[in-house]
């Protein structure tokens, strides 16, 4: 009898123990995702052709409307829009960027446009939290492929970090700008407008933000990662070329002052004035943030034995963004006579990549002498 009663009692046990484990497996994040979601905005902004998407992701740190996102194209806009979860359409304005974190600091509405009283995440306390370990639950939002606009909530996944690493990340040939710790996550998070969405725990705890997509140097396949909210990059002040540390939060503690008290980086990390030459003529540089449309191409020269046309708008660098006539001048400045730069132009609504080989840029001949 007794044997009876205690294989009963074993049996019962494992039954409870299997029931509340399917429980657990089944457990909904709806409400926790809810929450979460209130937090989140979508971004609507430069791009809208084939491999240059119009929309991202950022996460309110302000109950006035600041949001992190990370620095892209999509911010290299005049009318660079927010909607927030209720449907709520906003206009939008850089305030800082920050190349050594991939970060930018936007703010939502204008002088006419005030917004309060908004769910937001602390940045201040989430950096103070321990970093998660290998094996942490966590989900991930973002505005990935389009699939929300307006009160459309954002896509959520949901996975584990499987490491923490040094992240060694290339966009076409260049190195990352970030290249700290990250977290890996083994859910396929890193997709077209993903970037600057976030990492939770499951419980809706802030743990990163989700980076641009990247290819790892290493292997040569595509990562999934978020940057900690309390990573740090190192940087120099503009007025004394000391050597700082900064973080998520100075962008935010300092906003308009941030890029007045720090140094810029030179994304292509190159240097400078090599003198190679292309042969194209680009559209007057007048107005702030000229895109580079050819206006002609010099006959003879690297750039008309490649295949430019005029009207051709130059949109990458190998790989770089190069929305505006001086962000080009600054790529092209890092290479040299026989360099092989790949660059991509807008022709028509196709985006073509066109192989071409640097030349000497010519002599410039003399004027005649007065005789």
């Amino acid at each position: 009898m007794t044997r009876l009663r205690f294989l009963g009692a074993a049996l019962l046990a494992v039954a409870l123990v299997s029931h509340n484990s399917a429980t657990r497996a089944d457990e909904s994040f709806a409400k926790v995702s809810d929450e979460i979601n209130k937090k989140c905005v979508k971004l609507f902004g430069s791009g809208g052709i084939k491999g240059l998407a119009s929309y991202g992701t950022g996460v309110i740190v302000s109950e006035d409307g600041y949001i992190l996102t990370v620095q892209s194209h999509l911010l290299d806009t005049q009318d660079l829009r927010v909607h927030l979860w209720d449907g709520t359409r906003y206009h939008g304005e850089v305030i800082a960027t920050e190349p050594a974190l991939d970060l930018a600091l936007v703010k939502i509405g204008n002088a006419k446009e005030k917004v309060e009283d908004l769910s937001f995440y602390d940045v201040k306390e989430a950096a103070k939290r321990p970093l998660a370990t290998n094996g942490t639950g966590v989900l991930a939002f973002s505005n990935m492929y389009l699939i929300a606009t307006r009160d459309e909530p954002m896509s959520v996944q949901h996975g584990v970090i499987t490491s923490y690493a040094r992240l060694y990340g290339k966009i076409g040939v260049h190195d990352a700008t970030y290249t700290g710790q990250v977290y890996i996550v083994d859910a396929i998070t890193n997709n077209p407008g993903a970037a600057g969405g976030i990492i939770t725990t499951r419980k809706g705890e802030l743990l990163g933000l989700i980076g641009k997509e990247l290819r790892n140097e290493l292997t040569n396949t595509w990562i999934n990662y978020a940057v900690p909210v309390g990573a740090k990059a190192k940087v120099r002040t503009a007025e004394d070329d000391k050597e700082i540390e900064v973080s998520a939060l100075d962008l935010l503690e300092l906003k308009k002052d941030y890029n007045k008290k720090i140094k810029q980086i030179d994304i292509t990390k190159k240097k400078a004035g090599k003198g190679g030459y292309l042969g194209v003529v680009l559209m007057p540089n007048v107005v702030e943030r000229t895109p580079p449309y050819v206006d002609d191409v010099i006959p003879g020269t690297p750039a008309y034995k490649a295949g430019f046309r005029p009207d051709d708008l130059i949109v990458y660098v190998d790989g770089l963004p190069a929305p505006s006539i001086d962000i080009y001048n600054d790529l092209m400045a890092g290479y040299g006579p026989g360099d092989k730069p790949r660059i991509e132009v807008r022709r028509g609504d196709k985006l073509i990549t066109i192989p071409v080989t640097l030349d000497k840029e010519p002599k410039k001949e003399a004027p005649p002498k007065d005789k």
